[in-house]
């Protein structure tokens, strides 16, 4: 068994680890990265939003290389034929992205930044005293000043913690498959404007992610009881050729991949911080995918630990369980804003009665393009005051 020395010592190698690892490097800190797995690796979550290309740019990522440019977000519900579209056409821009491809891109940028990366190993056991953090994995040990969880849906402080909290109201799982599709004049306009597209279900959802070279991301997520006679595979057929323009659209497509399935969706970890350690990304919390919330949230909470931490490390109190308050305070409000918004998704009436009603209020529609650009910190949107200011009345 080894043993080394760092300042900060992260476990997961996804886009909330790479990022604060980077940034954290950047800074002059000394940063050991683990990940179990191998890049490339396969990961759903493709659809970005605006509000993520300041973060790329403090990492020198220039994510326009080999992803498609993505126009919006259009919901669809083919029942009523109503529609609604939210333009992201503005100061930043955003994409449709490979996630493999581009999380091994924020991986090889952290090793170039100076971060001390491992593969294939995994994080047994944390230790968190007053003193420093002591790190086992399957290879070696090791010493810190400080721990991140970036461990994504693993959550491996939260689990060991015990303070993780489901959310039942949303999406139960997900089932999605790849193709590419025949060339033909409606997948040359999906490609073209490069937006998502969410069809309404009697069941929840389906999601519709133009990529490059002609493939489509299709997936169904589940939020209602589904019939007792369809598993999976028919599951995920039946609602898919249930939907006039989604069954048009895989005409003669190639099927890339079987079907896959993520379970367990939503939850929020009640600990992220404590002595000596923070969580970030889906270790933090994770929410039902229509609203493309996860990378946003990835790369924006390590953001946040990277800045508190660095400010701490500098000073010397790294210990104290407090220094991550205001960033936490900042991410609460991010995750709250964004949470209601799906909430009321499944919850209510809120496509019907204004997201398909929403060029009747320009007001509205400019501060929910806001919030579903990712936009959760600006002062000034009094939609999302609203929301939060209903939320705090309910408890």
């Amino acid at each position: 068994m080894s043993s080394n020395q760092y300042d900060v010592i992260i476990a997961g190698g996804g886009p909330a680890g790479t990022t604060a690892a980077t940034l954290l490097a950047q800074y002059g800190h000394s940063v050991l990265l683990i990940e179990r797995d191998e890049h490339p690796r396969f990961h759903i979550g493709e659809s970005m939003l605006p509000m993520i290309e300041p973060v790329m740019d403090r990492l020198g990522i220039d994510w326009s290389q080999g992803n498609l440019r993505k126009g919006g977000a259009e919901f669809i519900d083919e029942a009523t034929g109503r529609r609604t579209f939210f333009s992201f056409e503005g100061i930043y821009r955003t994409f449709q992205i490979e996630r493999s491809v581009f999380d091994k891109k924020l991986f090889d940028n952290a090793i170039k930044h100076g971060v001390k990366a491992h593969q294939k190993e995994q994080v047994t056991s944390v230790q968190c005293t007053a003193d420093e953090v002591q790190i086992s994995t399957n290879k070696a040990q090791y010493q810190g000043r400080y721990f991140i969880d970036a461990t994504g849906r693993n959550a491996l402080m939260g689990k060991t913690q015990g303070s993780i909290n489901k959310v039942n109201n949303l999406g139960k799982f997900a089932l999605y498959k790849h193709y590419k599709l025949a060339k033909s004049p409606e997948s040359d306009m999906v490609f073209a404007q490069g937006n998502v597209q969410v069809f309404l279900a009697d069941i929840g959802w389906i999601w519709c992610i133009p990529l490059v070279g002609g493939r489509l991301s299709v997936g169904l997520v589940v939020q209602k009881d589904a019939p007792n006679d369809l598993k999976q595979d028919a599951l995920f057929k039946h609602y898919i050729n249930a939907s006039a323009r989604m069954k048009a659209l895989l005409t003669g497509a190639e099927e890339l991949s079987d079907v896959r399935v993520e379970a367990d969706f939503s939850y929020l970890n009640k600990q992220r911080y404590g002595q000596r350690f923070a969580c970030c990304g889906d270790a933090a919390g994770f929410l039902d995918p229509v609203f493309s919330s996860g990378f946003l949230f990835a790369v924006k909470t390590a953001e946040l630990v990277a800045d508190q931490l660095h400010e701490a490390l500098l000073l010397g109190n790294e210990a104290d369980p407090e220094i991550q308050n205001s960033g936490d305070e900042a991410y609460q409000r991010g995750f709250t804003t964004m949470y209601l918004m799906i909430e009321r998704f499944y919850c209510t009436d809120i496509m019907q009665n204004l997201f398909f009603e929403q060029d009747r209020h320009p007001r509205i529609k400019k501060e929910i393009e806001a919030i579903l650009a990712g936009d959760l910190w600006k002062e000034g949107n009094e939609f999302q005051k609203g929301l939060l200011a209903g939320r705090s009345r309910k408890n």
